[in-house]
């Protein structure tokens, strides 16, 4: 399974809004739970999923 990198579009409560990098205009965007991220995850951050970890890059 290759890498995924993802930009944080918001954060609402327990859920970060993920937007897969390089995705098309109309792609829907990923909800993912916080405690699933690195602490300190904010708005505008990039994020790397590999190996069903997400990483801030």
């Amino acid at each position: 399974m290759e890498p995924v990198e993802y930009t944080v579009v918001t954060v609402n409560g327990d859920y970060a809004m993920l937007r897969r990098d390089g995705a098309e205009e109309g792609e829907e965007l990923n909800p993912v739970a916080m405690a699933l991220l690195p602490f300190g995850v904010d708005v505008g951050m990039r994020l790397r999923w590999e190996n069903f970890e997400y990483s801030i890059i």
